[in-house]
């Protein structure tokens, strides 16, 4: 009897710690969501409704840029405390009362009056937000046990979803002019502000304090040097871009367009594109060359690190492709549904973005569960597959259009924080793509994610997550302005079947794994190192 109230009194702080872990990591998600939609799709309604083209809203997508590069300033979040609650916590409130300065100054900009001060301001919200990813996926893999990875992702999902519900799906319904509550999208900027300072002050109080780990020993003054000398790297490269290169792509694809029936302004953004590709293979290399040169220690050391993983660089290009085809599909669906099918805000609303995410939050719990009997290999293959399939269920709206499967009629309803002031119809066809792009994706996302916790070494979290989670990001920023390109170039069906196919080559990179993959399950709290 003794021994069993000893063992009951044991595991009940142990469960105790399990809730609030899990409750933290969905805690942590909805803040890491909120701002995240902000600069993508609730970016994308705002710009549509106010008559931007699809061909310029494509190229607003690169917003997101500071997500893909997130890794260069990351390591000073591993290597510097800051006061009073620690490195984590300390980083993370400050990077959330930044994200709700710049919402609010975001919400008093123009996107159509003042384009371009709006696309820096949007880079601004998107620079914090990507900071702000830093710690929380650093926080959350030092937070979790190996054990608890697969769940933990579901339950990051789930939050990171729930965030987006609101400020990418109920958004939409407050503003919509017929339906909704008569906001504008000012309003909803500002709104999402001051929940980012709440998120603030439960960073502040609700997150437990993680076991300290040695920071990267490194000198403070180099890292610092470094970072700037990466920045300067990074801004060189653009100006070279801006002067240099992109005059000279113009005068070089001019011949090619030449009796073309392509109107004027896609050759434009071709050579745009064609521009872009080419800075950043002149700026990677030469923020790389910055780096050494000024010794930025904690940067290349996690570098060193992660790439003295067996098959690091193959673990990289898979991560970059693995969801790329869902990227693809996903990079201009408010576009799609809002201008292409005429869906009308508070219907993209309810079903894409609410419905929708209810739906994606159900796939990432699903595949959460299903990974614990089919492990981290079989999972990823499993979900890329039904990733692979949910993309033509968007080819199959585009070409059959309104109607195919009927529709319903959603009830009018005042839920305080939303409400629908009269009966709705809701496509039938629309609601099965939405369902099935969203069971998949949520599922697929959950494997991912325990994947990536899977790659990183514990002293350099940030360093490596980061590093990760921006190869992760790739396909989600850059492949917006081809996305808007192509689709108007060669039309929404045909552009649906590309994006099935950008699907493809990850699964044969994922076969080609397998055995890398499967090791991780068996020791997956480490990575084993060569010698």
């Amino acid at each position: 009897m003794p021994v069993t109230d000893t063992a009951t009194a044991v595991a009940r702080p142990h469960r105790f710690a399990a809730w609030h872990r899990a409750v933290v990591v969905i805690v942590l998600g909805f803040a890491s969501g909120l701002p995240l939609a902000l600069t993508g799709q609730a970016m994308q309604a705002w710009l549509s409704m106010e008559g931007l083209d699809v061909a310029t809203i494509g190229f607003l997508s690169l917003v997101g840029l500071p997500y893909t590069f997130k890794f260069l300033w990351a390591p000073l979040m591993d290597r510097f405390d800051l006061p009073w609650l620690g490195r984590r916590r300390g980083w993370l409130v400050l990077t959330q009362l930044a994200l709700a300065a710049a919402l609010f100054v975001l919400a008093g900009v123009s996107p159509k009056g003042a384009t371009q001060a709006f696309a820096l301001m949007a880079v601004a919200v998107a620079f914090i937000s990507a900071s702000q990813d830093v710690v929380i996926d650093a926080y959350r893999t030092d937070m979790l046990p190996a054990a608890e990875r697969g769940i933990g992702a579901s339950l990051n999902i789930a939050g990171y979803r729930m965030a987006m519900i609101l400020s990418g799906g109920i958004a939409l319904i407050w503003t919509d002019t017929q339906q909704g509550g008569g906001w504008s999208w000012p309003d909803v900027y500002r709104f999402m502000a001051w929940l980012m300072v709440g998120a603030a002050v439960l960073s502040a109080t609700l997150l437990p304090r993680l076991k300290v780990t040695p920071a990267p020993q490194s000198v403070p003054r180099n890292d610092l040097i470094g970072f700037v000398a990466v920045i300067a790297a990074v801004a060189a490269g653009y100006l070279v871009t801006d002067r240099v290169i992109a005059p000279g792509v113009r005068a070089l694809m001019a011949p090619l367009w030449q009796g073309s029936t392509l109107a004027p302004s896609l050759q434009g953004r071709w050579a745009d594109l064609v521009s872009l590709l080419a800075g950043i293979a002149i700026t990677l290399p030469l923020a790389a060359f910055a780096a050494r040169r000024a010794k930025f220690e904690t940067l290349l050391s996690g570098l060193s690190s992660y790439f003295s993983t067996k098959g690091a660089a193959a673990f990289l290009v898979l991560i970059v492709f693995y969801k790329l085809g869902d990227a693809f599909a996903g990079s201009l669906l408010t576009p799609f549904l809002l201008k292409a099918m005429a869906y009308s805000p508070a219907e993209v609303g309810v079903v894409n973005k609410v419905l929708g995410l209810w739906l994606t939050i159900a796939g990432a719990l699903i595949g959460g569960a299903l990974m614990i009997k089919l492990g981290l290999w079989r999972s990823l293959m499993l979900f890329g597959v039904g990733q692979l399939v949910s993309n033509l269920a968007f080819w199959w709206l585009a070409v059959g259009g309104k109607g195919t499967l009927g529709a319903l009629t959603l009830p009018a309803f005042d839920w305080v924080v939303v409400e629908l002031a009269s009966p709705t119809p809701v496509d039938g066809a629309l609601l099965m793509a939405v369902a099935v792009e969203n069971l998949t994706g949520g599922m697929g996302t959950a494997a991912f994610v325990a994947f990536l916790m899977s790659l990183t070494n514990q002293r350099f979290t940030a360093t490596q997550f980061a590093l990760l989670s921006a190869f992760a990001s790739i396909g989600r920023v850059w492949v917006g302005p081809l996305a808007g390109v192509l689709a108007e170039s060669i039309g929404w069906p045909s552009f649906f079947i590309v994006s099935t196919l950008a699907a493809v080559p990850a699964l044969g990179l994922l076969w080609w794994l397998r055995a890398s993959v499967r090791a991780l399950d068996h020791n997956p709290s480490t990575v084993s190192r060569e010698e």
